[in-house]
């Protein structure tokens, strides 16, 4: 090899050792191997040369070249793993400190009570039940003897949806989850024990009513079923949902058109301080009754073979209580602010009493 071409060769391995990062390696490059550089320089020699200089001198330009060309990849890979080695090492994370908290969200107290009148019914082997919330009008109001004349049927109370089909019958938003309760009774053999929660719709909204809200329905379906067994189920519920084992719970006799007889369930508070518990007051919380014959007879059941009893309470007015919530209206709001103040960590248990 000539001198010149060592001395390229030199200084070409010295620049390569000297360059640090990608920018000064891809410098050395340009410099030797680039348009400009000067090995294509030295190249460009070769015209002005005779054949035999040229067969000579190109042969040894082209060694260099390929020498050159490997020692520049491999310097290049040399800092390109560096780069990514020097990378990784700024921004390595230590997994072994605590991450940063996070809020957690919370089950709305809506799920919550729904979860906890689960837990106890579940535990006197009441099961869940589901249906359509768009109802016909049978299922919703004709299964369950309610008369032609009933206001419940008006539709200043009702919301009304046009039929599927011209000739069908209307529709109905359900104004109660008692629609699950016939659904059950054509579809199951009896014994049955169900509870339906679920959202209910009516043409209503102030502090204390919403167009939307949430029932829970109870249906037994036994033989040898009495009055008896609805006091002492309901009783037990009561005291297990609001943790008072001794709460006064009165019976009082009412009206409604799918039980007979019909009746409220009353539990003692103070209305003075609206204290559950306490006092000489009585609170109305949820109504109930035995299953009328004729809701048996249009489920094809037999009133002399099969007895039952039923019952609804609104999940809104119990949380409301349970919690002491005075507006009906802030459930549906959307305050982030009041959703954790009320909510619950959905790790939590639901609640259920001991003595079930």
């Amino acid at each position: 090899m000539s001198d010149d071409l060592e001395t390229l060769r030199e200084q070409t391995v010295q620049a390569l050792a000297a360059a640090t990062d990608q920018r000064e390696w891809d410098a050395v490059r340009v410099g030797t191997l680039g348009k400009s550089g000067k090995l294509t320089a030295l190249l460009k020699e070769l015209g002005r040369m005779t054949p035999d200089e040229r067969r000579a001198r190109g042969a040894a330009l082209n060694r260099l070249r390929d020498e050159l060309t490997r020692l520049i990849e491999a310097r290049g890979q040399e800092l390109e793993a560096a780069a990514l080695n020097a990378r990784l090492a700024a921004e390595r994370v230590d997994v072994t400190l605590p991450c940063a908290p996070e809020a957690c969200g919370l089950l709305h107290p809506i799920t919550r009570t729904i979860e906890e009148m689960a837990a106890i019914f579940g535990a006197m082997g009441f099961q869940v039940a589901e249906g359509p919330d768009i109802e016909s009008d049978w299922h919703n109001f004709s299964a369950l003897n309610t008369p032609a004349h009933h206001p419940a049927r008006t539709d200043q109370d009702t919301f009304y949806l046009p039929p599927e089909a011209e000739g069908q019958p209307e529709r109905v938003l359900r104004t109660q989850t008692s629609g699950v309760q016939i659904r059950t009774m054509l579809g199951q053999e009896p014994p049955i024990r169900i509870i339906a929660p679920g959202r209910t719709y009516r043409a209503d909204h102030d502090a204390t009513h919403s167009p939307m809200f949430h029932q829970c329905e109870g249906l037994v379906i036994e033989k040898g079923i009495t009055l008896g067994h609805l006091k002492g189920c309901l009783s037990d519920f009561l005291r297990a949902f609001f943790q008072m084992p001794d709460l006064p719970v009165r019976f009082r006799a009412s009206y409604f058109p799918f039980t007979e007889p019909s009746m409220e369930i009353d539990i003692g508070w103070s209305r003075k301080t609206g204290q559950i518990g306490a006092g000489d007051d009585w609170l109305e919380v949820l109504g109930a009754g035995m299953v009328h014959p004729r809701v048996l007879a249009n489920c094809g059941l037999d009133a002399r073979q099969w007895q039952g009893f039923a019952f609804g309470m609104g999940i809104e007015r119990l949380t409301m209580l349970r919690h002491g919530i005075p507006d009906l209206r802030s459930f549906y709001e959307s305050d982030v602010r009041w959703l954790r103040h009320y909510g619950t960590s959905p790790l939590s248990p639901a609640l259920l009493h001991e003595g079930l």
